[in-house]
């Protein structure tokens, strides 16, 4: 029995919607993961990479991500080297529903492709005893500003760690900050204990006399000899935050150069802003910032860049060179 006219006319109709959602899903499926979500090996099926800057993520927030595993993923969650929180094996169908369902705890989706990433962090002087700085705080403010800007070639990382320890692999970023300490000792209330030369793993530190006297090209600014002093004699002059540019893991991973020095929280966001438009500006194709500081040289972003935000310049090409001389360098 043949089709009636009207059914003719309503299967014409589904058939032209579909054209037209596959067209429409054919011109988004490029742009997804941009937006955060990430094609699997698996037909229809999608990561959902969770926004988590610093990893930092509430109770409130974990119920949520297992729910939305349960309800549109397979009842699993990956926490991804770089913090976020994934839902894989969503369908591409259910992406409002699971956006809708972020919305009601004001979360959103994470962002890929060629723009600043969701900053990562330590816990920071928050609650860890070795951290110098409030790496969470900053982290967060960055996230704030800069999160999902484009950069025109290619990603951009952005890390924080509150130490020398240096967690969070700074040198490893595109831009990373390191928290630094300065000590300074007050000599009169120093008894020569030698606590503070004892408790330097670095050397930095040796006694003249009843005093310690410090090697400031050994010293990394940790801090290490201000928590050992019993009477306070050694103290902090100043905190901030060490600057390295330049750095990748990947394929073709190397360190970052150590670029300036003991910068306030204020001058890293005037810091990334200026990066981030040197970057655009200065990049060719895909390239990533180590690679067009690699071509033009770090003279220029130094002069460019760092000395007219006034910021304290090192010149001394530390980072990239210093870990290849301790036999530590990837290479290209």
């Amino acid at each position: 029995m043949g089709k009636t006219g009207s059914e003719e006319l309503e299967m014409e109709g589904l058939k032209e919607q579909l054209r037209k959602e596959s067209r429409k899903l054919k011109l988004n499926f490029n742009e997804l993961k941009s937006g955060g979500f990430i094609k699997q090996t698996q037909k229809d099926l999608f990561t959902v990479r969770l926004r988590c800057p610093g990893g930092k993520v509430t109770s409130d927030r974990l119920r949520k991500a297992s729910e939305i595993a349960d309800k549109y993923g397979r009842g699993e969650v990956h926490i991804s080297v770089r913090q976020s929180i994934e839902v894989p094996y969503v369908h591409y169908r259910d992406f409002d529903a699971v956006a809708e369902s972020l919305r009601e705890i004001n979360w959103a989706v994470a962002s890929c492709g060629p723009r600043i990433r969701v900053p990562t962090a330590c816990a920071g002087c928050t609650y860890n005893p070795n951290a110098l700085t409030d790496t969470q705080c900053i982290c967060a403010e960055v996230d704030r500003r800069f999160f999902g800007m484009e950069t025109k070639h290619h990603k951009f990382k952005v890390s924080f760690s509150g130490c020398p320890i240096d967690c969070f692999r700074t040198r490893e970023m595109d831009l990373g900050f390191q928290g630094v300490l300065e000590p300074h000792l007050i000599e009169d209330e120093c008894n020569g204990c030698e606590l503070c030369v004892k408790g330097c793993e670095e050397g930095a530190l040796r006694m003249e006399g009843d005093l310690p006297v410090r090697d400031w090209d050994k010293c990394i600014h940790c801090g290490d000899c201000v928590k050992v002093c019993p009477l306070d004699a050694m103290v902090s002059k100043r905190t901030g935050w060490l600057a390295r540019v330049g750095g990748k893991h990947g394929k073709h991973p190397y360190f970052s150069y150590e670029v300036a020095n003991f910068l306030t929280d204020e001058q890293v966001y005037v810091l990334i802003e200026k990066t981030l438009y040197w970057y655009r500006d200065n990049a060719i194709g895909r390239e990533r910032i180590g690679g067009a500081i690699e071509r033009l040289g770090l003279d220029r972003y130094i002069d460019e860049v760092v000395v007219p935000l006034g910021l304290e310049a090192v010149r001394d090409p530390k980072g990239r060179q210093k870990y290849y001389a301790k036999g530590n360098f990837y290479g290209k």
